[in-house]
Formats: structure tokens, sequence, C-alpha cells
């Protein structure tokens, strides 16, 4: 169960990694912005004060009633705009509106497309909504505009070993852990037909084989061992009988190795 002070921890830690991208921003995109003259065919007359001041009470609601009206007047200058939308995401991530947070940084990054925390955040919110092939591009062009960015460097090996695992997954799904071509007993043949049951049954095998390998002594290894053979002798012998349910038998076998119900 997530506490609350965990939940306080998790919200600081994404207020604190908020600050540090929008002082990046104020300190090295909008000198560049104003420099290059991007601002000179509107010079805006909006007062972006209100909206700052948000930002910096950390007043999410504030910043989507401020930031949000700073944003959609077409008078804001390009580096206010920027900058609010950056904050306006980052309040949308913590309200957990992952959708909203995207289109914000998808705006952003037209604006600034050189800036690889954007990217990297991005990445974050896309990969969180299960958008992988999406999340891995944001990171491959974070690292691309910044080599040396940790936090998307982390992020892409991790996902890459998502994506890896995941691959492997779908090269067995409906495959159990023995070799169908050689399945003689009637049990087996029911378990390649159905791959609801291969699932189980390889689910089966390798928890087994690991909670046997991570045993604490020999003893305990061919104890545990020892119910794996016993629960695939009564599997065999119960199979075809009549109230004997196959699915379920197996479930309970998974759950009792994992201690997680629901399979």
């Amino acid at each position: 169960m997530i506490t609350g002070a965990v939940l306080s921890h998790v919200r600081s830690s994404m207020r604190a990694r908020l600050k540090i991208l929008l002082l990046v921003f104020a300190t090295l995109v909008v000198p560049r912005l104003h420099a290059t003259g991007a601002d000179s065919s509107t010079v805006s007359p909006v007062d972006p004060t209100a909206c700052m001041s948000a930002i910096s009470a950390d007043d999410d609601d504030k910043v989507l009633g401020e930031c949000g009206a700073l944003i959609d007047n077409e008078k804001t200058a390009r580096a206010d705009r920027l900058k609010a939308l950056i904050a306006r995401a980052g309040t949308f991530t913590r309200k957990d509106q992952v959708d909203r947070a995207v289109a914000d940084y998808d705006v952003a990054l037209r604006l600034d497309p050189s800036q690889a925390d954007l990217f990297n955040a991005r990445g974050e919110l896309c990969w969180k909504k299960g958008d992988r092939p999406k999340a891995l591009a944001d990171f491959a062009a974070a690292i691309k505009l910044n080599p040396d960015h940790a936090a998307a460097k982390g992020n892409y090996k991790r996902l890459a070993q998502e994506l890896e695992r995941l691959g492997a997954l779908k090269a067995v799904a409906g495959k159990p852990s023995f070799n169908c071509a050689t399945a003689r007993r009637p049990v087996e043949k029911a378990i390649c037909a159905n791959p609801e049951l291969a699932d189980l049954d390889r689910a089966i095998y390798a928890v087994n084989t690991r909670v046997t390998r991570e045993a604490r002594n020999p003893a305990e290894a061919r104890s545990l061992q020892r119910e794996q053979d016993e629960f695939i002798a009564r599997r065999n012998a119960g199979f075809g009988r009549a109230g004997y349910d196959l699915k379920k038998a197996m479930k309970e076998r998974l759950q009792a190795l994992t201690g997680v119900d629901g399979y």
C-alpha cells in the first residue's frame, strides 16, 4: 500500500525536478530566445507575473488557471509561453492527467526542439501510458541532444530491456514448458491445445525453478521439488476424472508458488 508519506515524497521529488527544468530553461533558453529576436514580432503586452508567481509558489490550481490563460493568449511572448507550458505539464503530470501533460510537452517541443529535458519528460509519460516506441524515440532524442543526460540514458536502457523481455515473452506465448511434439499424456495434449493452460504451465515451471534455485539449503530445494513432482503426479492422475478442473488446479499451484492470487 502506498502511504501518504510516500505519496508526499514522490510529489516533492516531482516538484523539485520541475523547478530544475524551469531553472535550466530560464538561464539557458530564455536569453537565447530573446537574443535571436524570437519575440520581435510580438512584443507582448501580456503580463506573465501571475503565472510566474503561481509557479514559484508551487500552487497547482493557480498554475492551471494563470498559466493556462497565459498559454492561450496569442500575444504572450514565446519564452513566457514555453515556461508556462513546462509548468502546466508538470501540474498535469502530478494530477495524473498524462495525455494533457504530453500535449503540453508536444507544444513546448515545437516551440523549442533543442531541450533534452523536455524529450526525456515526455518520454517518461509516453512510457507510463504504454506507448513504448514513442518513449524510446524520445529518450533517444534526449541523448542525441545531450549524450551525458543521465536520466534519459537510464530510461533508454531500462525501456530497451523491457522491450527485449516483452519480445521474448511474445515468442513463447501459448507454449508450455515441455515440447508438444513429444507429448503423449492426454493432459499434456490438452495443455498444448489451450494457450491459457500452456501459459499457466510455463509460469508454474518458471516460478518453481526460481524458488528451488533460491532455496536456503539443499534439503529445502529437494522438498520444494518434491512438492512440484507431487503436483504433476496429481495432475496426470486427476485429468479426465469427473470433477477435476485442470485450470483451477494449475492456478492454485501457481498461487501456492507465488503467494499471489488472481493469475
